[in-house]
């Protein structure tokens, strides 16, 4: 390590929370301990109660190398776990990664140093989604393209410059101990709600290409459905917690299921003309899915209409079905525990 870079340099803490990540957490943990930083180093992993080997992975990991360290989060819930990180880490620069996200050459280095440069709260880049089975790579290639995700620079990459949110975040610690944290009602979206709190307090959020985090997706149709299911319903959740906060890319989604099931029903009961709308999405969706896909092997590219399919009207039952009683018990709630600096300090 060059001794003068690392004294100019502010020390890391990653954070991670984790739950059953038995497949990827080693390369996870990994990735970041390879990074090529000049600064002090060190990793928190919040583990949830996974029911996998989790939690020996990331024993022997501890037990391999000092920078890394465990903390308990018995709710498994992932804002909690990133609260108990934050809680447990000490050093002024917070880098959040996920137990499935792996980290490219030169992230660390280059978002301190955007940091610095933009004097931002918070910088990240994209989520650069990889698979590894035909479905994987399917499901891959339909969150990076625009037909499936919009116009979201984190998920199909865009210029360099300010954003509402970014993938993961790299922080300054002094913004997250002012925010307190983030908010452990959000089970999803707690991402973008704070930064939402963060942009609201005058921070500056910074996307860059720079920045890219590897991710492997859902491993099956079921998953995925869930895991936007759940995007959809709390992303509503913020939209009631934060008035003002939505824009048309949300409401994609509910439109096309609105669509398509209105179409079915009323082409039943009143004239088959309605079923254009339902037919309509499966056209442009396997003519568009097909085109995303060039260059996939064939079994994989064949799926990526259905993975399409399955994150639009996943996202966009989970939007309509929000319950109001989850906002409202979001917005009763206290505000997030405060992150302690002088605890932090002392761990």
């Amino acid at each position: 390590m060059n001794t003068k870079a690392a004294e100019k340099l502010p020390a890391v803490s990653v954070i991670m929370p984790v739950l059953d990540e038995e497949r990827h957490l080693r390369t996870a943990v990994h990735r970041i301990l390879e990074q090529e930083y000049d600064g002090d180093l060190e990793v928190v992993i919040a583990l949830g109660p996974s029911t996998d080997r989790t939690d020996e992975i990331a024993a022997a990991l501890v037990a391999e190398d000092p920078r890394v360290r465990t903390v308990p989060n018995p709710t498994g819930r992932t804002p909690a776990g990133l609260n108990a990180a934050i809680r447990a880490s000490r050093h002024p620069v917070v880098v959040r990664v996920d137990g499935h996200g792996l980290l490219t050459p030169g992230y660390i280095a280059t978002a301190v140093r955007l940091l610095d440069e933009m004097d931002a709260a918070n910088v990240g880049g994209i989520m650069h989604a990889e698979g590894e089975t035909d479905w994987e790579r399917a499901v891959a290639t339909a969150m990076t393209s625009k037909i499936g995700v919009g116009n979201a620079a984190f998920h199909t990459g865009g210029l360099a410059g300010p954003a509402d949110t970014v993938y993961l975040g790299v922080f300054r610690r002094e913004v997250l101990e002012r925010q307190g944290g983030y908010n452990e009602e959000f089970i999803r979206a707690q991402d973008w709600e704070l930064n939402y709190r963060i942009r609201q307090d005058g921070g500056l959020i910074w996307f860059t290409p720079q920045l890219r985090v590897t991710y492997r997706p859902r491993p099956s149709v079921r998953a995925l459905a869930k895991q936007y299911k759940d995007y959809g319903r709390w992303r509503r959740v913020v939209t009631r917690y934060h008035r003002g906060s939505v824009n048309l890319r949300y409401l994609a989604p509910p439109a096309a299921l609105l669509g398509v099931v209105g179409g079915l029903v009323l082409g039943a009961a009143l004239h088959p003309v309605f079923l254009v709308l339902p037919g309509g999405y499966v056209a442009a969706i396997t003519a568009g899915g097909l085109l995303e896909g060039r260059g996939l092997p064939a079994r994989a590219r064949i799926q990526v209409p259905l993975a399409l399919a399955t994150m639009h009207l996943s996202w966009g039952f989970g939007f309509l079905t929000s319950p109001r009683k989850l906002a409202r018990r979001v917005i009763a709630s206290t505000a997030p525990a405060p992150i302690d600096p002088a605890a932090t300090a002392g761990s």
